[in-house]
């Protein structure tokens, strides 16, 4: 969360939000000032968020239920966060340029995955994206490499700006 600039009051997503685990931390870290943007695709995902959120008194949050290829994300978002869901993107390319469209000019994404052919758990090791396909997807969407950094022992984050 550091290294996407989130702080109290900021105005953030997650992508593929599924059972809320990062959501909750996000909704920590933002304060009643801020807000969460909770995505999901599954309906199923978006309920499970709505009562987590009631049950841990998060009314800093709200789901979204997004479709393959776009997180119907609104605008003015300080930052996005995309852990361990590229490889599950239909398009990553498009998904990431609607997500590009929804950030304030200073704003960024954090994409957290798992290091392609590593072990530890996670998917297969032949599920497993490199962080160079991740960064040439982001780089057609119009972004730019900010940050690049192991995050061992089995993952990586890439942070993106809007290209400039």
């Amino acid at each position: 969360m550091d290294a996407l600039l989130i702080a109290e009051g900021s105005i953030v997503a997650e992508i593929g939000a599924a059972g809320g685990w990062f959501t909750v931390r996000l909704a920590q870290r933002v304060g009643q000032n801020g807000k969460v943007y909770a995505e999901d695709i599954q309906p199923e995902m978006i309920e499970a968020i709505n009562r987590r959120a009631q049950r841990e008194n998060l009314t800093n949050v709200k789901p979204i239920l997004g479709a393959a290829r776009d997180p119907r994300l609104p605008n003015g978002l300080d930052a996005v966060l995309i852990v361990e869901v590229y490889r599950e993107m239909d398009d990553p390319v498009e998904l990431l340029k609607k997500v590009a469209r929804a950030l304030k000019p200073q704003g960024r994404i954090g994409i957290v995955d798992f290091t392609a052919g590593g072990g530890g758990p996670g998917p297969a090791p032949e599920e497993r994206v490199s962080p160079e396909t991740e960064i040439r997807a982001a780089e057609a969407a119009g972004l730019q490499l900010i940050k690049r950094e192991d995050v061992p022992p089995f993952m990586f984050l890439l942070v993106f700006g809007r290209r400039t």
